[in-house]
């Protein structure tokens, strides 16, 4: 793809100088980290800010019109850090800080991003990315499958509903990820919402993202039954109820499950995800897709940056 040559051409002639981490694969992105920018920032740079390596990678990917276009008044790079900025933090849009871009612009830009499926596609193309670094395939064989519920606010109050097990009111969120925990599939629902009457739609999306490369998907005794397993089997995937011990005590890590679980504690990095604030149930699945794009294309920069 020449888009992706491209980007790693930029990668690997960037002259700047960064301090990162340690271990290049650590899955949680470091916020410290400290760049020194070569297009000449007039104001001081947020922790969320996206650095020169990371830009020169997401560019091409959000770039949906010239960056000389004459109704462009604000720098693409500028409204995705206003994004990046609300995000991280979880603040309010119209509380978007005075020295980004007008709040407008950037919710604006960042329907369009959303309705153009910019972020779903940089997800899936880090995500192979990273398989590679880590010695896999580039499509995975196995997924694994999980729901969290997210409180409701008064902006997603509208369509929440009230979760009997979890005692909360609000939004179900069901994610698919692959075996190192990376994004697959996402769909959310109101919180009364069975999690086995979920899985015929998710394991269309994980078929059709990787090409009917999925074959078993891991899942906890919540997805017990026949049409869940029959759902699942209709795209090819094989479910595999991961159960817990019979006489337990405390806390047990379960094999393979803990992967989706670590992903979910990824995203409550991202205060914009810790409660559901949005109005619609289709901005709150695409801003996780822009928080794993940030998580995967940092990790992916740092170790580009460090084998260079």
């Amino acid at each position: 793809d020449v888009r992706h040559e491209m980007a790693l051409a930029v990668l690997h002639n960037a002259r700047i100088k960064h301090y990162f981490s340690n271990d290049p694969l650590e899955p949680v992105m470091h916020f410290h980290v400290r760049v020194w920018y070569t297009q000449g920032m007039t104001r001081k740079g947020y922790l969320s800010d996206v650095s020169d390596d990371e830009w020169a990678f997401v560019a091409p990917y959000l770039t949906l019109m010239r960056e000389d276009a004459p109704q462009r008044e604000h720098s693409l790079r500028e409204v995705f850090n206003g994004l990046r900025y609300v995000v991280r933090t979880g603040m309010q849009w119209r509380m978007m800080a005075h020295d980004l871009p007008p709040w407008h612009t950037v919710y604006q830009q960042t329907q369009r991003w959303l309705k153009a499926g910019v972020f779903e596609e940089m997800v899936h193309d880090l995500r192979m990315l990273m398989r590679e670094i880590n010695d896999r395939m580039q499509q995975p064989s196995a997924a694994i499958l999980d729901s969290r519920t997210l409180q409701s606010t008064p902006d997603s109050g509208g369509r929440a509903r009230w979760d009997g097990h979890k005692r909360r009111k609000g939004s179900k969120v069901h994610l698919a990820v692959d075996t190192l925990g990376q994004l697959l599939a996402i769909l959310v629902t109101p919180a009364n919402e069975q999690d086995r009457a979920q899985v015929g739609e998710l394991a269309r999306q994980i078929q059709e993202v990787t090409g009917d490369s999925v074959e078993i998907a891991f899942v906890d005794q919540g997805y017990t039954g026949d049409k869940p397993a029959a759902a699942a089997e209709a795209h090819g995937i094989r479910l595999e109820v991961v159960r817990l011990p019979t006489a337990k005590r405390g806390f047990v890590l379960l094999p393979r499950r803990w992967v989706v679980e670590r992903s979910f504690g990824w995203m409550a990095r991202f205060r914009r995800l810790v409660r559901d604030y949005e109005r619609l149930a289709e901005t709150l699945a695409g801003l996780h897709f822009v928080a794993f794009a940030m998580l995967l294309a940092h990790r992916f920069v740092t170790f580009m940056v460090q084998s260079a």
